[in-house]
């Protein structure tokens, strides 16, 4: 069994459910309110910064030319086009420079980005199994949606770029070369590995729910607050 293969089963409660939480089969039969669509946008926006950070920080932590090269443009291209689809989504969804700057993270992408930082302070194997899953669920879920058609343009465009053959191309490079790293690291090191790669996909489980339920950190306390008064 590959190493990818093997951290992908121990990640299985988490990565299974992402593709029946209502959120993503929501996107997939256009059903899914378009202000928690915009929620998410938000945050994912938010969220793609910090990720163009860390794989920049995976580039300086290879040794050579071409993985060098491979994993800056990752940190260019990939987060442009990101990027570029979000920007494309601001308007329709009335996001505004004014909603920019009054932008706060919720709970939920202010943890993952927590942990993706942490986990990029370890090595270069380390860093690449804490961001994969960004990559390759996302593509799984493009993959399953592909064939939907939701009434909304949005919806339909969102589902478009992660079942593209440039979106393929880039995960299953990444999936390559963590198996690579993997095959060369200690079994500590792996094992850190597989934490990192468990975690990250519990937080992409959560970012669903994240945007579901348009999770801030005024509703998260007011919850606590609600749950403690009732004991």
């Amino acid at each position: 069994m590959k190493f990818s293969e093997e951290i992908r089963q121990a990640a299985g409660q988490y990565w299974d459910s992402s593709f029946t939480h209502p959120f993503v089969t929501g996107l997939a039969d256009g059903t899914l309110p378009e202000k928690k669509f915009r929620h998410y946008v938000l945050q994912d926006a938010y969220y793609l910064k910090h990720f163009a950070k860390i794989q920049a920080r995976a580039a300086s932590k290879a040794q050579d030319f071409v993985t060098i090269a491979e994993l800056a443009e990752h940190a260019t291209s990939t987060y442009a086009a990101e990027l570029s689809l979000h920007q494309s989504f601001f308007k329709p969804l009335g996001i505004s420079d004014e909603t920019l700057a009054r932008f706060e993270p919720a709970p939920t992408a202010y943890a993952y980005i927590s942990h993706m930082h942490h986990a990029s302070e370890g090595t270069l194997g380390e860093t690449i199994a804490a961001i994969l899953p960004c990559y390759w669920l996302y593509y799984e879920i493009g993959q399953q949606l592909q064939s939907a058609v939701p009434a909304s343009p949005i919806y339909q465009q969102w589902i478009a770029t992660y079942s593209s053959d440039w979106f393929e191309r880039v995960v299953f490079e990444q999936i390559e070369r963590l198996n690579e790293l993997a095959a060369q690291a200690s079994d500590q090191e792996r094992t850190r590995m597989k934490q990192h790669f468990v975690r990250s996909c519990y937080y992409e489980l959560m970012f669903w729910e994240m945007g579901w339920t348009e999770e801030t950190f005024e509703k998260s306390l007011a919850q606590i607050i609600t749950t403690t008064s009732l004991k």
